[in-house]
């Protein structure tokens, strides 16, 4: 079915390098990009937002919530300061394990002793989703054409809309490889990344499928490198993770957190989080998968915004192993404040979206993840999400007490202590995170930098509660991140 619509040329376009499923063939590739996952376990669909049983917890949460805001103003916080440290020393937890990971030795993956020949290497897919990309189409087929992969074994897709023509024309004019071709993703609904990548699944022959952004640059042995580490993992790695690094970091105050959050995230906390056996929460960008894990899992949920994420822990439910991959991919972070707005506002949309859907059948799920990686998920997901929402309740604590002529904290007690080690521990080992990672990848970490993370936090949780309205509102719009690219970074990519 896959090899005939691939001899369907879209002849509207009047060019050889587009392609686009039969009439018939359409409707079908629509339906199961749509519907794969909700018709396998519609339980592990983000298609509806929460359960009754659900709606009935988080009303019970607000109601917690009004009596904490009640509490800061009436004076008296100790439950209020209780239950904001819980999701807060969650997030310690992972910082503590990320650093004590940074002062390890360096750890490379065992470089490809025996380059394997070209007849020994699989087939290899690597789907692009782009919309509207023509300012960085040239300069993404130039990264691509970089990668060190027999032509003959390997197809690379660039997955454009249907109403996107501009961006196809760009791609044709940036002189595609004979093994690159663009698909043409029929509209319809949801209009999100995921359904564009599960439509492109459907198109490729490959063993094992990577996925890039459109101003990726990926090392040129990536892809050599992660079937290398897929033959070390044996049948039961499912997916392998390349770091990103951040290319425009020295732009502005933004790209520069933006890289210092990458840096420890993809330097520290991922390989801290394969180190302890946890599940790791996927990019959404230069995860290698084996085709066939990825297909058993349901691909990728058309219907949740942060689909790389939830993939991460659903692959961990059916037992899955997912590494992190000793190879990098340059990337740009969003320059602008309201391009990283609406950036992570649909990634904090698609984490509650994530929580919410695994946590609709609790029990199932611990016994599919065991307590270890059940305890990983609540600290990772839960506490993520719950310290965004919180954290600017405990400097509206810290400024009520003030107002009233109290102390900032209470000075007898367990919650004195509890209150003291997370501000003073949670601090340290944030900004010592950020510098440590920062220092590992290379960046520059002026001292005003390190200082102003906690603003940078701040603009998260502001973000937090966009997402929250977006859940209610919109729970399945995308929020496209405009690229720019760098063409000078792009065009010394062959040298690294």
């Amino acid at each position: 079915m896959a090899s005939e619509s691939r001899k369907a040329i879209d002849e509207t376009d009047s060019l050889s390098a587009i392609y686009r499923p039969t009439s018939n063939s359409e409707l079908e590739f629509l339906n199961v990009a749509v519907n794969r996952l909700r018709c396998m376990d519609p339980k592990l669909s983000a298609a509806g937002v929460v359960t009754t049983g659900q709606v009935a917890i988080l009303s019970g949460l607000l109601a917690a919530l009004a009596l904490a805001l009640q509490l800061i103003w009436s004076g008296d916080q100790t439950a209020h300061l209780t239950v904001l440290i819980l999701p807060f020393l969650m997030i310690l937890f992972v910082r503590v394990a990320a650093v004590f990971e940074l002062l390890r030795p360096i750890r490379r993956d065992a470089q490809v002793q025996h380059r394997m020949s070209d007849s020994e290497l699989p087939r290899y897919s690597v789907l692009v989703p782009v919309v509207g990309e023509t300012e960085v189409a040239s300069s993404l087929i130039e990264a691509l054409s970089a990668l060190d992969y027999p032509s003959h074994k390997l197809e690379i897709l660039f997955l454009t809309e249907e109403r996107d023509p501009e961006t196809r024309h760009a791609l044709v004019r940036g002189g595609l490889a004979p093994h690159m071709r663009i698909v043409t993703v029929p509209f319809g609904e949801p209009k999100t990344k995921p359904r564009a990548l599960n439509f492109g699944l459907q198109l490729c022959s490959g063993d094992f499928v990577a996925v890039f952004d459109a101003e990726d640059i990926p090392h040129p042995q990536q892809l050599r490198q992660a079937v290398h580490r897929f033959e070390q993992g044996g049948e039961a790695l499912a997916c392998v993770q390349a770091r990103l690094q951040i290319y425009n970091f020295d732009e502005n105050f933004l790209t520069g957190q933006f890289a210092f959050e990458y840096a420890a995230l993809f330097q520290a906390i991922l390989p801290a989080l394969e180190r302890l056996g946890l599940p790791l929460p996927l990019a959404g960008t230069s995860n290698h998968f084996r085709r066939q894990a990825l297909e058993s899992a349901g691909a990728w949920d058309p219907f949740n915004v942060t689909e790389d994420a939830d993939l991460g822990f659903r692959l961990a439910r059916l037992g899955k192993a997912v590494a992190v991959l000793d190879s990098t991919t340059l990337e740009e972070a969003p320059s602008s404040w309201r391009a990283w707005r609406g950036q992570r506002t649909r990634w904090l949309k698609g984490w509650m979206q994530t929580y919410l859907v695994h946590m609709r059948q609790p029990v199932v799920l611990f016994r599919q993840l065991g307590f270890k990686k059940f305890l990983g998920f609540q600290v990772l997901l839960g506490g993520m999400i719950f310290s965004a929402l919180v954290h600017p309740w405990f400097y509206a604590a810290v400024l009520s007490r003030l107002a009233h002529g109290q102390p900032v904290l209470p000075f007898d007690g367990p919650i004195w202590l509890l209150c003291a080690v997370n501000i003073i521990v949670g601090y340290v080992t944030g900004i010592c995170l950020v510098a440590l990672a920062a220092r590992r990848n290379g960046l520059p970490l002026p001292m005003a930098s390190a200082i102003l993370v906690p603003v940078y936090w701040m603009a998260i949780s502001w973000a937090s509660y966009r997402a929250v309205y977006e859940l209610y509102t919109r729970p399945h719009h995308w929020q496209k991140t405009p690229h720019r690219g760098r063409h000078e970074t792009r065009a010394a990519i062959v040298a690294y």
